[in-house]
């Protein structure tokens, strides 16, 4: 009859276990169109969000970039913090799991103490072992709610270290791309002050010789340093693109210099994805979602709080006064019962809390819809720069090109003593203006397209 009233005792048990209050987790529903906007004529990729995102940066083809790139998740200190936390979060879900299971913890003691009555005195020894169990049963489901809230935590911290990898990754690509223009910026001006200080001679000699106003020699001299000065700024705006590389590959700036050379790199067709595998494939979208998981869970947690705790709790023992006696069969103590406890009176705390537990969670949710509008808007954004920057930069090559030739007659049209330098000068301006920027035209779309890869997650090949 005792076995028979134990065994259905813990069948109750096993079966309020299986209760889980609070509701169950299901991702909202975001509306999104079958295509983007301003993708008209790109190719469409097919890519799936089990498959790795790959090193994209190698669809560059430039080993300097490949190598520079790599670094970021081995030295980047920022990656580095994400990174510890999501050990931190690991461990978290660690600790929810073993609460669910019973903690058992010993204890050994031994004293001796002493007293003195009427002149005598006396002494007494107490030894004693214990073992100990307990294990707070999860009717309602506070603890699973727990745990699967850590563990959406630590998922959340693991998108974060993603995105934040994702995100030094990019801006040192951009970066990159950018120095490697202002590289071709500063030839181009040093190039054209070498011109400058060999027309600045020629009408000395000819000033000197008495067929050149001052008014010309000024003319070049100002040409010749506003050129300089330009070149200046561009010198110290590569020098700051170089201190913020080697940052983000975990160096000082002394530590790290970046050689003058050609970008070799190749621009390359990104082909784009539908809008709902970004629901997949980016890092800050996964972060939000995730997040608005852990904030569900919580509302659980918080409603188990209108209901009892049970724990059961066992311990067993020896204790005797002579520490030979003390594991001998007539010392031994023990002691079970289960303990249930519930407030009785919180004058609304619990209340508050679910409250506080739902609210969290729409704002969760509300911060997932807008991540997932505003990574379509980057996408958007950067699908009708790059389309705009096509169109534009061949129009600009034009336009520098004509520049250039203009810029050719005139010199010849000096040279032979039909024009004043003034024309040259104009001219001259003009054609190094117009190849700027083409330039910086060029380094926005490399910086474009980096960012268009970024903004659809990262990439899309599949492995190898």
């Amino acid at each position: 009859m005792k076995l028979s009233y134990k065994l259905s005792t813990l069948s109750l048990l096993l079966a309020l276990t299986g209760c889980m209050v609070g509701p169950d987790y299901q991702r909202p529903t975001q509306p999104l169109p079958l295509a983007f906007k301003e993708a008209k004529g790109w190719q469409q990729a097919q890519p799936q969000d089990t498959l790795q995102k790959g090193e994209w940066w190698q669809i560059y083809q430039d080993p300097q970039l490949d190598q520079l790139v790599s670094q970021v998740a081995i030295s980047n200190q920022n990656v580095a913090m994400y990174a510890a936390q999501y050990r931190q979060a690991l461990a978290l879900t660690d600790q929810a799991t073993a609460n669910l299971y019973p903690t058992v913890s010993g204890d050994v003691h031994s004293t001796r103490s002493g007293s003195a009555t009427s002149g005598q005195r006396t002494t007494s020894n107490s030894h004693s072992a214990q073992l100990s169990a307990s294990w707070e049963v999860d009717l309602w489901g506070k603890l699973r709610r727990q745990r699967a809230e850590d563990r959406a935590s630590a998922q959340s911290s693991q998108a974060d270290l993603a995105n934040a990898t994702l995100s030094a990754q990019s801006t040192l690509a951009q970066d990159y791309f950018q120095l490697r223009i202002m590289d071709q910026r500063i030839a181009l001006y040093q190039k054209s002050i070498d011109a400058y200080q060999g027309y600045l001679r020629i009408i000395n000699n000819k000033y000197q010789a008495g067929s050149e106003n001052r008014a010309t020699v000024a003319q070049a001299q100002m040409q010749l340093q506003g050129a300089r000065s330009t070149l200046l700024g561009i010198t110290w705006q590569r020098a700051q693109l170089e201190h913020a590389i080697a940052l983000l590959i975990g160096k000082t700036p002394a530590e790290f210099s970046l050689p003058a050379a050609p970008l070799t790199a190749t621009l390359p067709t990104i082909p784009v994805m539908v809008p709902s595998h970004l629901l997949q494939r980016r890092p800050d979208i996964a972060v939000a979602e995730r997040s608005m998981a852990a904030a569900n869970e919580a509302i659980g947690v918080a409603i188990a709080g209108y209901f009892p705790d049970l724990t059961l709790s066992a311990s067993g023992g020896t204790s005797a006064s002579e520490l030979h006696n003390l594991f001998s069969l007539p010392y031994r103590v023990w002691s079970l019962g289960p303990e249930l406890s519930e407030t009785l009176l919180d004058f609304g705390a619990t209340k508050a809390s679910v409250a506080q537990a739902r609210a969290a969670y729409d704002a969760q949710v509300a911060n997932y819809r807008q991540t997932v509008l505003t990574a379509m808007q980057g996408v958007e954004d950067n699908l009708v720069e790059l389309n705009t920057l096509g169109e534009e930069i061949s129009a600009q090559r034009d336009s520098a090109q004509a520049a250039m030739t203009s810029a050719q007659v005139t010199r010849n049209q000096y040279d032979a003593g039909m024009i004043d330098y003034l024309d040259v000068a104009t001219t001259e301006n003009s054609s190094l203006s117009e190849q700027q920027s083409l330039l910086q035209l060029q380094s926005q779309q490399w910086v474009s397209s980096v960012a268009l890869i970024a903004s659809l997650g990262g990439g899309w090949q599949a492995p190898k």
